[in-house]
Parts: C-alpha cells; sequence; structure tokens
C-alpha cells in the first residue's frame, strides 16, 4: 500500500500509552480537584489544589502491579478507590486521606467482590456497598466506615435478590429480585418494614427506578418499556403500582438515563443515544447551563459534565469527539469563566485523525443495522482494505466517539466497520429479542451483510477483509470464519468464546441469577433441541472450515470467557496442523489491561494485519 501524505504514520504507542491525565472529579467543596495519572506506568491518583495556578498535584496511591479502576470522593478529606488482583474482577475497595495518609484496605477478602451501592453524600464518613462474602453467588448490603472499615449488614439477601435502591437519605427502600427469567421489584416505606411486590416483569420488560420523587416518596423516576418497544422516562407511582406520566420517549431508541440535581432535588435531564447522545431538558436552570457551555466551547465539539460540587456551581466538563481522545475543562459558572485543565492524550494530533460517520444499512431479512464507518485519512472510498469489528457483549453497543483501535486502524489504511447488529442495546425491545437464540445465525448475518455492503458499494476490496472482535466480537470473529470462510482474509479473536457449551459452565459465580436468562437468550444446553443448535454455532467444532490466519490473545485469570475457550480452539486448529498465532498474558483478565500487554497485543496486531491485509506498519 502506497504511503498516505495526508496520514502520517503514528507510532503505535501513541495510541494505547496511558493516558496524561484523565478521570477528573471535584471535591464536594469544590477546593481540590482529583485525577488518575501514570505513576510507573500505572494508573494512580494525584489530588491538587484548586485556585492556585502553581498548586503542585500530589500522588496519593502507589499501584504497581495494576491500575486503580476506579475512584470517588467520600468526602472532602478522603478518596475511594477500587481495584482487582490481575483481572480477576474480584474488585477491592480501598481508602486514603487527600494527603496520602491514612491508607486502608476496606474490603480485603480473597475472592469476594465489591460494588456501590451509594456513596452516601450528606454522611461523610459512610458508603453502602454490595459484597458477596457471606454467598459468593449473592452480594449483600453492608454500610461501610471509610475510616475503620467496619462493616454493618443492612439486609440478609435470602438469595435472590439482584439490585438495590436506596432513597436520598440512603435508606435501602427498593430491591429486586430474579429467579434468573423473571424480576420482582420490591418496596418498603421505610427499613423497619418487609418489603412488598410492586410488580413483576419478564426480563424482557423493565422498570428501573432512577431515584425517588424529593417530594413526594410514593413516586418514582424511572426508565421503562412497560406496554411499548423503547425504554421510556417515566414517573411511576410506586406505591399505588402505576405510571403516572410519560415524560420523554423518542421514535427510534431507548432512553439510557435521567439526570438529577442533589442541591435543588429536582429530575434537570433525559439523554439517549441516537447517532450522538442527545438531551431532553426537563429544567430550565440545567438547560441554560448548558446553553452557556454551548456557547463557550468549540462547536465541533461534543461535551458533557463530569463532575460538580455540592453547590453545583462549580463543574468539570469534557469535550470529545471522534478524533480526539478529549480534554477536561473547569467551569466557574458564577464567574462565567471557562479553564482548560488538561488534555487526555496530548500527543495525538486530531486534524491526522480519520472520521468516524455513522452508517445504516439492510440486513437480508429487511431490518436496518446501525452502525460507524471510519475511512483511512486522505484515501478514496474505493476498493479499500477493510477491519469488520463487531463489539463486545452482546448486550451492549457501539457509539459515535473516539476510539484508540478504531483510530490505530486507520491510520494504517484499513477502513473500519463497527456495527450495531440485531441484540444491541439501545434499539428497543423488539430488536433485542430478535437475537434470541441467534449466536452465530441472524445475528451473525447482520455482519456478514455489513461486509457484503461495503463491497456491493465498492469501498471493500474483497479479497482484503479482516474480522476483529473482542469477547462476544471474538466469538463473532470464529464463528465468521468457521461460517463464511471464504469472506474473510485474516482474523483476530481477543478473549472470545469458542464452544458454547464450556462458556455457559465457566460463568462467574455472581451471574449464576442470571443463568436461566442466557438459557433463554443464548440456548439451554440441557435442551435437546438447543443442544444442537449450541454445537452447530460452537466455532470449536467447526475449526476444519478455517481457512485464513488466525491470532488469538487471552487473559490467564479471565472470570467471563476462561482461558480454556482460546485453549480448546488453539487445540483444534493444531490437531489440524493448522498454524495459529496465540498470544496468553499471565498477569491479564477479560481485555489487557497493563500498558506494555497493549503494546504487545497492538504490535502483534499491526504486523498480522499488515502481512495478510498489506496495511501500513511500522518499521
Amino acid at each position: 500500500m502506497h504511503q498516505n501524505q495526508d496520514a502520517p504514520l503514528i507510532p503505535m504507542k501513541d495510541f494505547f500509552r496511558n493516558p496524561e491525565k484523565r478521570s477528573y472529579q471535584l471535591s464536594p467543596d469544590g477546593r481540590h480537584i482529583a485525577f488518575m495519572a501514570p505513576y510507573k506506568s500505572r494508573m494512580n491518583i494525584f489530588v491538587q489544589e484548586m485556585g492556585k495556578p502553581d498548586a503542585i498535584a500530589h500522588r496519593i496511591t502507589s499501584q504497581e502491579e495494576r491500575d486503580i479502576a476506579g475512584y470517588i470522593w467520600a468526602n472532602d478529606s478522603r478518596i475511594v478507590y477500587v481495584k482487582d488482583n490481575d483481572g480477576d474482577e474480584n474488585y477491592q475497595l480501598f481508602a486514603v486521606g487527600i494527603d496520602g495518609s491514612n491508607h486502608k484496605a476496606l474490603t480485603p477478602f480473597d475472592e469476594v467482590r465489591a460494588d456501590l451501592i451509594d456513596d452516601l453524600p450528606e454522611q461523610d464518613d459512610y458508603l453502602i456497598i454490595g459484597l458477596n462474602k457471606r454467598n459468593p453467588e449473592v452480594s449483600d448490603p453492608y454500610r461501610l466506615d471509610i475510616n475503620t472499615g467496619a462493616l454493618e449488614l443492612l439486609y440478609e439477601n435470602p438469595g435472590n435478590i439482584t439490585d438495590w435502591e436506596t432513597d436520598h437519605d440512603g435508606k435501602l427502600l427498593i430491591a429486586s429480585t430474579s429467579d434468573g427469567v423473571n424480576t420482582t421489584l420490591l418496596y418498603r416505606p421505610d427499613e423497619n418494614e418487609a418489603f412488598q411486590e410492586v410488580l413483576t416483569t419478564n426480563f424482557k420488560e423493565t422498570l428501573s427506578p432512577q431515584f425517588f420523587d424529593a417530594q413526594d416518596h410514593n413516586i418514582v423516576y424511572a426508565t421503562s418499556n412497560l406496554g411499548r418497544d423503547r425504554l421510556a422516562a417515566v414517573r411511576y407511582d410506586i406505591v399505588n403500582k402505576k405510571e403516572i406520566e410519560v415524560l420523554f420517549e423518542h421514535p427510534e431508541v431507548d432512553v439510557d438515563g435521567i439526570g438529577y440535581s442533589r442541591k435543588r432535588k429536582v429530575a434537570t435531564s433525559i439523554f439517549y443515544t441516537g447517532d450522538k447522545t442527545e438531551y431532553h431538558f426537563l429544567d430550565k436552570e440545567a438547560e441554560t447551563r448548558r446553553a452557556e457551555l454551548r456557547r463557550l466551547i468549540d462547536p465541533d465539539l461534543e461535551f458533557g459534565i463530569v463532575s460538580m460540587n455540592k453547590d453545583e456551581d462549580k463543574f468539570l466538563v469534557v469535550t470529545y469527539d471522534d478524533k480526539t481522545n478529549g480534554s477536561y475543562y473547569y467551569y466557574d459558572r458564577s464567574a462565567q469563566k471557562l479553564s482548560k485543565i488538561a488534555d487526555i492524550s496530548p500527543w495525538l494530533d486530531r486534524t491526522a485523525m480519520a472520521d468516524m460517520k455513522p452508517v445504516r444499512y439492510t440486513a437480508r431479512d429487511g431490518v436496518t443495522i446501525y452502525g460507524y464507518l471510519t475511512l483511512p485519512k486522505g484515501e478514496a472510498p474505493k476498493g479499500l482494505p477493510v477491519v469488520v469489528n463487531p463489539h463486545g457483549g452482546p448486550w451492549a453497543r457501539d457509539e459515535w466517539g473516539f476510539s484508540p483501535e478504531v483510530q490505530f486502524l486507520a491510520n494504517r489504511g484499513y477502513a473500519v466497520l463497527q456495527m450495531n447488529f440485531r441484540g444491541s442495546t439501545g434499539y428497543g425491545r423488539a430488536f433485542m429479542e430478535k437475537a434470541f437464540k441467534q449466536w452465530g445465525q441472524a445475528m451473525q448475518d447482520d455482519i456478514t451483510d455489513g461486509v457484503q455492503w461495503l463491497i456491493k458499494e465498492g469501498i471493500a476490496d474483497p479479497a482484503r477483509v479482516a474480522i476483529y472482535g473482542g469477547s462476544y466480537g471474538g466469538y463473532a470473529t470464529l464463528a465468521g470464519i468457521t461460517k463464511t470462510p471464504d469472506l474473510y482474509a485474516c482474523a483476530i479473536d481477543y478473549v472470545g468464546v469458542s464452544n458454547l457449551f464450556t462458556f455457559m459452565n465457566t460463568i462467574p459465580p455472581y451471574w449464576e441469577p442470571y443463568k436461566k436468562m442466557m438459557y433463554e437468550m443464548v440456548g439451554d444446553p440441557d435442551d435437546a433441541a438447543d443442544k444442537v443448535m449450541l454445537h452447530d454455532n460452537s466455532p470449536v467444532f467447526h475449526a476444519a472450515n478455517i481457512k485464513c490466519p488466525l491470532f488469538i490473545a487471552q487473559g490467564a485469570n479471565d472470570p467471563r470467557v476462561n482461558k480454556d475457550e482460546s485453549d480448546q480452539m488453539v487445540a483444534a486448529l493444531k490437531g489440524r496442523g493448522i498454524a495459529v498465532d496465540y498470544m496468553v498474558k499471565d498477569n491479564e483478565g477479560h481485555g489487557f489491561n497493563n500498558e506494555e500487554n497493549r503494546f504487545d497485543f497492538y504490535r502483534t496486531m499491526e504486523t498480522f494485519l499488515a502481512r495478510h491485509l498489506g496495511g501500513r506498519m511500522e518499521q
């Protein structure tokens, strides 16, 4: 392939190295700012005083084995953060003072996973967390003292509660139970009373409370698809068990969530994702604030508020688009002043990046499939090598925005097609249900039809199409090269499923309540008809069909897609004398988190694709 003068070759490491700074959050009083930045190539937490241009940022954590996965301000002087060990997803909580003092492991339990239920913004010393300490399959709610680590069990999970909701005072008043297929919403007016059933829905239907109405405790703001195809924002009377108002619904996509002002105790906005994220406002003040910011920010960029102080007059704003990893700004609303804080990846030149364009095409049965197409910068959309990139989940979706993977591939000369095949979230219930028991079938056809659309449009060179995906996308990669072996010139499977039987038998214990739902959505290994279907759509049993070169990457500690999934596929291919590139990282789980492992993976990907598709690579 010729060297494209419009797109200088950008070093692979520039796409995948740790950000300079990210995950900024304001302290509740607005006097300090925290962020994550590399220390010994692991992401750690730093704190800086606000309002002083020469204030030095102090590192308050020193994790060297693994990145910190996330953090919150527990109060003005203490931060709580979460991390796992080598990708096992048994997340533990730690607390540390903003000067680095009194560092404490709050949940130092082996093989136990902690989840945050409520950060209790009005109670400085406490959080409500979930722990599967008593029973690995279910989570109990505890009140946690962030200074001492003392735990108080708030409710013993009878074995079927999968979710908890609190009111504005941190009282546990809502719970959801699941038998794996049906969900029951429970409510109690106060913590001394027993939970009562509000309604039972099967898992295809959703009433998901977001928060209580501050003026009327009988009413919750919720997203709901009861009696409709797509999730709408509603007000629901939880005592009289009825929907009382539809706040907003969109004709094409689900509502994602509802914004809330803690200070003013009002619902502010409803957000949803079409081609991009959009807002519908319920509150004049929030609408005015967004308009103020819109006037101050480059009109070519999207933006969102990521953090605010308790008084809601100081904000952290992130700007982003498809060509930049983003920048953080500080907005002092009383002064109407927007100040830049940092670029996330300042070494990447926005003008060298490619456009990610929303596209749609029609699947073979007439269903519209939405997706995104990124063409190499400066290349005519004709006869290009293509990397087809189905997302993981599969109950997730691709969105418009900056993707280091996509930009890296485009910079190497490949067009990249991402598609929200049936089963992807955000497009309503009917679209989701079209994917039931369709792994490797209609879901795969949607991917194949996307390739055929690119070929028909003349964009793709039919002899130079690769498929690459992670998790379910890895499964789709293997299904693609076993079902349509002549379509792809090469393939990359990243922590993907190869055998639907073993996959179903090795899901983590905390997924156990959802097993029946998985059987309905994917297939039941004990059902005779499903057994045949699962066998037919498990790539490991059809390795003999594979004609193209394959690269597999796997984390040894992956709790979601067990390493055995990749081992089986490699063994099946080697048994036929077919070479397969296989990369295993012993200190990783479901995807490579550590910087040096990312570099290894993408360097191998670059070489592999250049060899088989003829794209560019670093010498």
